[in-house]
C-alpha cells in the first residue's frame, strides 16, 4: 500500500526520473512537470553531456605529451611538407572554416569527398568517410604521400624534419635523437612515381625501416596535435547542466526552439540512434542512400576494410606502440557485403561551423540536412544495402527550424585560439 501511495505521488508531480537521473544534484522538476520534456527523454538527453576526455590511444604513446603535439602543431601548418610547397594540412582543413575547407568538393584538389572536421576527430575509432585508418596517426599519414593531396614522399618527409634546425629539434624533444638520414636519397616511397618509388626500392630493407619509424613518429605528432581540437562548451552543455542541477538560468542557454528541436533529436526523430552519446556518433558506418554529385555510388567501407588490414602502419604493426591493441581491433572486422557503401556518422559538435554537409556535401545547409531526413527526397534505394529504419519524419516548419536551432546550440563558445594557428 505505501509504494501504491509513493507511486501515485511520483507520478503527479512528474519527478520520479528527474529525481533518479540527478544524483549530483536537485532534479529538474520545472521541465518535467511542464510536460516539456517526459522522463525518458531527461534521461535520454544527460546521456549527451558532458563531454569527457578523449579516450586514448595504446598505439600512440605520445598521444597526449605536450612536446609531441608542439612538433604536431608545426607540421599541421608547415606547406613545406608538398611537393608544390603551397599545401599543408591546413590547406584542408582550415581552423577558420571548421577546420574544413567549406566547399562540397575541393577545388584545388580533384577529390571526390568533402573534408571532414577535425574538431573532437580524437573521439573517433576510424578516420576518413570510410574508416580505412584504424589509427589517427596513421590517418595523418595519408594524405602527404597521396598524388592528390600532399603529393609528397616519407623520404622527403624524413629529411626535412633532418634538417630544419627548429623541426629537429621539436622533434628531438618529443621522440629522442633523430639518425642522420644525409646517406638515403633526397625523395622516394612507395608511391605511384616510378623515380621515387624505384629511389625507395633501392634502399636497404633497415634503412626504410629507420624512415618508416621516423614518418610514423610525424603522424603521431599530428595526433598529438589534433587530440587538443575538442569542443565541449556549448549552450547545450550548458543547458544540460542546468537540467541535472535544477538551475534554470542555465537552461535558460537554449531558446524555446531550440528545446523544441532537442525533444524531436532524442524523440520522434530518433537521431541519437546514430548521433548518440557526448560525442554526438556512434563512430559506425551506415548507408543512407545520399544521391552522389560526383562519380557514381562507390564501395566505401567495403573496401576500407581490406585496406586497413594491409597498412603498414596499422595498430598491429611495426611501429604501432601497443601492438597487442592494435590486434584486437584490426583481427576485429568483418568483411561484410552489407558495409557496401556505408560511410561513417559524423559528431555533431560545432555541426554549425562546418558546412557544407554529407561525405559529397550535398546539402548546403542545416536546414537542407533536416529537409533530407523529414522527406527522404531522392534516396537512393539499394537493395538490402539500404538503411532501412529511416522513415521521413514529414516535420512541419516549426520543428525544422527547432531542429536547426538545436543543432546549432551545439557550437562551442570556449574555444583555445592558440590551437587555431601556426605556432610562433
Amino acid at each position: 500500500m505505501k509504494a501504491k501511495i509513493l507511486l501515485s505521488l511520483l507520478v503527479l508531480l512528474g519527478a520520479a526520473g528527474a529525481l533518479a537521473w540527478s544524483r549530483k544534484g536537485p532534479a529538474s522538476a520545472g521541465l518535467v512537470d511542464a510536460g516539456e520534456f517526459s522522463v525518458l527523454e531527461v534521461e535520454r538527453i544527460l546521456q549527451h553531456s558532458p563531454l569527457g576526455a578523449p579516450p586514448p590511444d595504446p598505439t600512440n604513446a605520445v598521444a597526449d605529451q605536450p612536446a609531441a603535439a608542439t612538433l604536431g602543431q608545426l607540421l599541421f601548418f608547415d606547406k613545406r611538407f608538398s611537393a608544390s610547397g603551397k599545401v599543408s594540412c591546413a590547406t584542408c582543413h582550415d581552423p577558420l572554416k571548421g577546420f574544413g575547407d567549406g566547399k562540397a568538393l575541393s577545388a584545388s584538389f580533384p577529390l571526390d569527398r568533402n573534408v571532414p572536421t577535425l574538431w573532437n576527430v580524437a573521439y573517433g575509432r576510424w578516420f576518413f568517410w570510410d574508416g580505412r585508418a584504424d589509427s589517427l596517426w596513421s590517418q595523418a599519414l595519408k594524405p602527404l604521400e597521396n598524388p592528390r593531396e600532399h603529393g609528397f614522399t616519407r623520404l622527403q618527409a624524413t629529411q626535412l624534419l633532418h634538417a630544419d634546425g627548429s623541426l629537429r629539434g621539436a622533434y628531438v624533444a618529443a621522440f629522442g635523437p633523430i639518425p642522420d638520414v644525409g646517406k638515403f636519397p633526397a625523395a622516394g616511397g612507395p608511391v605511384e612515381d616510378a623515380a621515387h618509388r624505384a629511389a625507395w626500392e633501392s634502399m636497404a630493407e633497415a634503412d626504410r625501416a629507420v624512415v618508416d619509424r621516423i614518418f610514423s613518429n610525424a603522424g603521431k605528432s599530428i595526433q598529438a596535435y589534433e587530440r587538443r581540437l575538442v569542443s565541449r562548451s556549448s549552450r547545450f552543455d550548458t543547458f544540460v547542466e542546468g537540467l541535472r542541477t535544477g538551475d534554470r538560468a542555465k537552461m535558460d542557454a537554449l531558446s524555446p526552439s531550440a528545446r523544441l528541436g532537442l525533444k524531436i533529436f532524442v524523440g520522434k526523430g530518433n537521431c541519437r540512434l546514430c548521433h548518440s552519446g557526448p560525442a554526438f556518433s556512434d563512430g559506425e558506418f551506415h548507408n543512407l542512400g545520399i544521391p552522389p554529385t560526383r562519380g557514381g555510388p562507390t564501395p566505401f567501407r567495403y573496401t576500407a576494410i581490406p585496406e586497413i588490414r594491409q597498412d603498414p602502419f596499422n595498430g598491429k604493426g611495426p611501429f604501432s606502440d601497443d601492438r597487442e591493441a592494435g590486434t584486437k581491433r584490426v583481427d576485429f572486422l568483418v568483411d561484410l557485403p552489407e558495409t557496401w557503401g556505408q560511410v561513417k556518422t559524423p559528431g555533431l559538435r560545432n555541426v554549425a561551423r562546418t558546412a557544407p554537409y554529407m561525405h559529397q556535401g550535398q546539402f548546403k545547409s542545416l536546414e537542407d540536412v533536416v529537409m533530407f531526413y523529414s522527406l527522404l527526397q531522392g534516396v537512393l534505394q539499394a537493395g538490402h544495402h539500404e538503411r532501412t529504419i529511416l522513415r521521413p519524419l514529414l516535420l512541419d516548419r516549426k520543428e525544422v527550424v527547432g531542429l536547426v536551432d538545436f543543432l546549432e546550440s551545439l557550437t562551442d563558445e570556449a574555444i583555445d585560439e592558440r590551437l587555431l594557428k601556426p605556432l610562433d
